[in-house]
């Protein structure tokens, strides 16, 4: 099997990934800006900041350099693009800053990654993931930032993979609730908060990071060229209910 990049590697998603593509007997390399967690079993692992490898094309081409040093002439299967950054704040708030930081890293860093190691992708016949959110269909007030940058990313999914047609495929999935270390967080004393999510969607549960980590092994191993420019749901039906009082109150009925 060829190597696989994952960046964001260090995050909850992250490593799931990088556990579940090399139990499928895949070399991993983790890309992340935070230092190598331990035991996260990849092959290989660069410490770098994907926001710097959008803004500096000399930094950008150290990264790739390394990277293309790294495979040695040996199959790249695929680019799990999965890092991001979530800037929360009001239309009023959001600065410039913001702004960069959110799309460099959420949008321009998987097109420059896709797009420096295209000929790599392309000669192991590979493909390109792009964890995608939600939030590229359905926000809520903050998000706006967010939001935006992982609409264009769906987007960008669907345009590459008319552009690239055989030579790569590229798809995406748009998780809902997953249940990581920072979701946790944020319920941090309010149990019940938690559980009301759970009910908020058809499946009565929040996704697993193993679950959606084993669904991006399965993309990824589609090796028939007509599953491309997929956006693949994982969010235990939220997307798909009608949220009106009644659905609103037979959740809160159902959750006790």
């Amino acid at each position: 099997m060829g190597y696989v990049i994952v960046t964001g590697a260090a995050g909850g998603i992250g490593q799931a990934l990088v556990r579940a593509f090399a139990e499928a007997g895949y070399p991993v390399i983790g890309v992340d800006l935070a230092a190598k967690p331990e035991r996260l079993p990849t092959a290989h692992y660069i410490q770098c900041d994907l926001a710097r490898t959008v803004a500096e094309p000399t930094y950008a081409e150290e990264i790739f350099s390394t990277i293309r040093t790294t495979l040695d002439g040996q199959p790249f299967d695929a680019l799990i693009n999965n890092a991001a950054v979530q800037i929360l704040g009001k239309v009023e708030g959001l600065n410039r800053d913001a702004w960069h930081r959110t799309l460099d890293v959420n949008l321009l860093a998987p097109f420059l990654w896709a797009q420096a190691l295209l000929p790599e992708l392309e000669e192991a016949k590979g493909c390109v993931l792009n964890i995608s959110s939600i939030h590229a269909r359905l926000t809520k007030p903050e998000f706006v930032a967010y939001a935006t940058s992982k609409a264009a990313l769906s987007g960008m999914t669907r345009a590459m993979a008319i552009e690239l047609g055989s030579r790569v495929r590229v798809n995406a999935i748009e998780p809902a609730a997953i249940d990581t270390p920072m979701l946790l967080a944020g319920f941090n004393g309010n149990p019940a908060g938690y559980e009301l999510l759970k009910y908020c969607h058809p499946s009565r549960c929040v996704g697993s990071t193993d679950g959606l980590a084993r669904l991006a092994v399965a993309i990824t191993q589609l090796e028939d060229g007509f599953a491309n420019g997929s956006i693949v749901r994982f969010d235990g039906g939220i997307g798909a209910q009608l949220h009106d009082p009644r659905t609103l109150y037979v959740s809160c009925e159902d959750s006790g």
